[in-house]
């Protein structure tokens, strides 16, 4: 009989904003994990529509009822943070074929600088494949209806950010 381990995961990323496509991911992974950080990458290059604290805000009440999953945040290398954490597994959600091309990409660099994290890749729920984060930011900002791709706290979020949008 194989040695049980413990799976100590992390599923990085920006959740700006958070959508049912992440929450699914985030659900498949916590059943797999014996422990799942939720880590919101702080990138000081980009200009989010939340703020990282209310991301976390937004991420932990989504996640409250995940007994095995608490929210963080960093900044630099993810190996760097996957060490701070003792991970030895970063989750990755992959929609398309697109995807994968780039995460391959960053899975093998990660695996160069810190081989003992392995990245997992879970294929993303035939209903959450075509949206992104990106995407909601655009349907909400011309106007339409998002409700049916982020969780109601997301959705009251984008509203009270986007008052115009309604």
């Amino acid at each position: 009989m194989p040695d049980a381990r413990t799976l100590i995961a992390i599923y990085p990323g920006s959740f700006d904003p958070l959508t049912n496509g992440h929450l699914d991911i985030i659900h498949r992974a916590a059943n797999l994990a014996d422990h799942l950080t939720i880590a919101i990458l702080n990138n000081s290059a980009k200009q989010p529509l939340f703020s990282v604290g209310e991301r976390l805000s937004m991420i932990r009440e989504s996640t409250s009822k995940i007994a095995n999953v608490e929210v963080d945040s960093f900044s630099g290398l993810l190996v760097d943070y996957a060490a701070r954490r003792s991970a030895n597994g970063i989750i990755r959600g992959i929609r398309a074929i697109s995807d994968y091309e780039i995460e391959l990409q960053m899975a093998l660099i990660n695996r160069r600088l810190r081989p003992e994290t392995e990245t997992l890749f879970l294929m993303a729920g035939e209903e959450f494949s075509f949206i992104s984060s990106r995407m909601i930011k655009e349907i909400i900002t011309l106007g339409g209806d998002v409700s049916a791709f982020v969780p109601p706290v997301v959705l009251k979020r984008l509203r009270e950010k986007l008052p115009a949008s309604r």
